[in-house]
């Protein structure tokens, strides 16, 4: 049973809840630990099409605890090192998790908060929402969410926003890449989410997870081995059960078995 985590899967969509409102959602190793475990649990789901992540409360994530932050002042580098390993294997989850995942935010986002919406695929904020790379103000560094940042935003907005600590909306949130959409309200929030799942019921389960994958390998990839990659990956797909059920059911004219 998790104490700050709660899962709920409804028509094929698992939602995960961090449920600290009190606290503003903010994550210590115990609700890191949670949310890895549900993003791992739903990730080998073959039921689930897609996963949500949303907080309870006025806040969707303060980034650190204060208490989990007064222990580490006391860790020694080597505990901090491991510690540190927590938030990082968290978001790596997220992030690499075969199913698509779509942040639900509201209020605050702070710190490694940011990091879990530069994890996701896809995030949607109401307008109110805000959002701060707080870091450097407490002498430290978003180093941990930096590779997932980096690859969000690109390296000038993290420059800019990860030296200055200065607050922004989710207007320019969306504008530097990290929403995907920025909504006037809660209801309209939702209901671009049910849009998006609409649209990823549409496609094979498994090509979603494929695409995914190609995606990340390529971006690491120079030009001659994106080429070994991408040529592979479609020949696969292709050759795959849900690949020659696709494309029948597309030369056919008839609904592909994945849709009911």
């Amino acid at each position: 049973m998790s104490e700050f985590v709660r899962t709920e899967t409804i028509d094929a969509v698992t939602t995960v809840t961090i449920d600290r409102p009190d606290l503003h959602n903010a994550f210590n190793e115990v609700v890191m630990a949670e949310i890895s475990d549900a993003f791992t649990v739903a990730g080998k789901d073959a039921s689930v099409r897609a996963i949500v992540l949303r907080s309870e409360g006025k806040s969707f994530s303060a980034g650190a605890d204060i208490n989990w932050m007064k222990r580490m002042v006391d860790y020694s580098l080597d505990e901090n090192v491991k510690d540190a390993f927590v938030l990082s294997n968290m978001l790596r989850t997220i992030r690499e998790c075969p199913k698509p995942v779509i942040m639900r935010v509201q209020g605050a986002t702070f710190g490694g908060g940011v990091g879990l919406v530069a994890a996701a695929d896809m995030a949607v904020a109401v307008e109110s929402a805000f959002f701060c790379l707080s870091e450097v103000k407490l002498g430290i560094v978003p180093a941990v969410i930096s590779p997932f940042l980096l690859e969000k935003i690109g390296l000038t907005h993290a420059r800019r926003y990860g030296l200055t600590a200065e607050r922004f909306g989710a207007q320019e949130a969306k504008r530097i890449g990290l929403l995907s959409e920025c909504v006037a309200s809660v209801e309209a929030m939702d209901a671009w989410i049910d849009d998006v799942v609409a649209a990823l019921k549409k496609n094979g389960p498994q090509a979603v997870a494929a695409c995914k994958k190609v995606f990340f390998e390529v971006a690491d990839a120079g030009w001659n081995e994106s080429h070994n990659i991408t040529t592979k990956c479609i020949a696969e797909r292709r050759v795959s059960p849900e690949g020659q059920e696709g494309l029948k059911a597309f030369l056919e004219k008839r609904k592909p078995n994945w849709i009911a």
